[in-house]
């Protein structure tokens, strides 16, 4: 056996604490959200491109997802933010990087 092969290495252990779960199952919550609502946008305005008299409106579906496709990345930033507030009031440091 060699000393660095992954499978005889010792486990990793995370520790989370319960208030930083709960916030990242937030974030995550409002993730996929924020993804379904995009893709109605898109699906909705695409569909309204069929006809001549709905591309207005199907122009500003488009517009309206694209803008939320820009929250996405607010979104993450701002989980991070968050978490990494808690962390500095616990002094407690997590290498659970998970971003959604």
């Amino acid at each position: 056996m060699h000393e660095s092969d992954p499978a005889h290495s010792t486990p990793l252990v995370l520790r989370i604490g319960r208030e930083e779960l709960l916030i990242r199952r937030r974030y995550e919550v409002l993730s996929i959200v924020n993804d379904i609502l995009i893709a109605l946008w898109f699906m909705i305005g695409s569909v309204l491109f069929f006809w001549e008299a709905t591309t207005t409106e199907g122009t500003w579906l488009f517009l309206v997802g694209s803008i939320e496709l820009a929250v996405r990345p607010v979104i993450r930033l701002s989980r991070r933010v968050h978490l990494r507030r808690l962390r500095s009031t616990w002094r407690h440091d997590s290498d659970s990087e998970q971003d959604f």
